[in-house]
């Protein structure tokens, strides 16, 4: 394992069986993540991002071996979890945690806040019962919101004072990792905003790593060092965060900056947009992925699937028209 990598995925595959007949047997596999190697240095944001049903999610639940990949490896802080001893993987999760999608159906609408954020503290036995309550106010403060809401219920709170309160159940251990799964998609943009710059200051004062999952790419723009780009369960590119925005190489990648929206109405007008679906995981294209959607595909994206590699330092990219994206950026 290399210095400063608290995070290392290796080859990682999650495959679920689509089960058929009497028996129950698995007629065929649904390939969401297909083989993805990555790394998130310590106190740095890795931004993942990609269209609904490209895997994101999948590969963020391995990572923290909440849903165990079924081929390669999750080191986590220079120890392989894949191949841990449940007891271990227990003592690990204290330094991994997560924030989940949706604000209102990830906290349990019959316990109090108190609860909801005490709750890590109490199944790992980290504090005495007044320490916990002394904790949660420090927590809750810490996130913007007020000590006394720790005796009020989720639903008496706004979707951006819930998706706080996620946000102190997540930290309450004080972890090294975080997986933040798609954590302002459901709020209002000016809330967006306001989480994570959040997120941002959290991680400046506690320095903690996040996977940041998003399918908006003006989402991570500013909060990731290194974006990933996922197409149907594949990595197609890997930049700087800045580098990605400003010489974006893969036909997928450009596609996705051409969908944020723009203020300007002549630039609005000028944008090609990309047409079609992803593909079903079940039956995924032969060769390139992207290649039934790409408007730059060669024949031989049909039949060859290309490998992610280092074009630049920094920078992957898998697509057989590499050299000719690269000659004509």
């Amino acid at each position: 394992m290399a210095d400063n990598r608290l995070l290392v995925l290796e080859e990682i595959k999650k495959y679920f069986p689509v089960r058929g007949g009497v028996l129950r047997r698995a007629r065929a596999w649904v390939r969401a993540v297909d083989g993805v190697s990555l790394s998130i240095p310590a106190g740095k944001t890795y931004g993942l991002v990609g269209e609904s049903g490209s895997g994101k999610t999948t590969l963020g639940r391995a990572a923290i071996m909440l849903d165990p990949p079924t081929a390669g490896k999750v080191f986590f802080d220079g120890r392989e979890l894949t191949s841990a001893e449940r007891e271990t993987l227990r003592r690990i999760r204290v330094s991994m945690q997560m924030i989940f999608q949706d604000p209102f159906a990830s906290l349990n609408p019959r316990m109090t806040v108190g609860g909801i954020v005490g709750e890590p503290l109490l199944i790992h036995g980290v504090a005495s019962r007044v320490e916990r309550a002394r904790r949660v106010g420090e927590l809750l403060s810490r996130v913007g919101l007020e000590p006394a809401h720790a005796s009020r219920y989720p639903h008496e709170f706004s979707g951006g004072q819930r998706q706080r309160i996620g946000i102190a159940r997540a930290i309450s251990l004080n972890p090294k990792l975080i997986v933040c799964d798609e954590p302002v998609s459901a709020l209002d943009v000016s809330i967006q905003a306001q989480i994570i710059n959040l997120l941002e200051e959290l991680q400046e004062d506690f320095g903690i790593a996040y996977l940041f999952i998003a399918h908006n790419l003006a989402v991570v723009r500013h909060i990731s060092h290194t974006i990933g780009v996922m197409y149907l369960g594949r990595l197609v590119e890997e930049a700087p965060a800045a580098e990605l925005f400003a010489a974006p190489l893969h036909p997928y990648t450009r596609s996705l900056l051409a969908a944020v929206p723009r203020v300007e109405p002549r630039a609005e007008r000028g944008r090609k947009l990309l047409g079609g679906t992803v593909p079903s995981p079940l039956h995924p294209p032969s060769g390139c992925p992207f290649h039934p959607r790409c408007p730059e595909a060669e024949g031989r994206c049909a039949h060859e699937a290309p490998a992610l590699e280092e074009i630049s330092p920094g920078h992957r990219l898998a697509c057989l028209c590499a050299k000719w994206v690269r000659d004509a950026s």
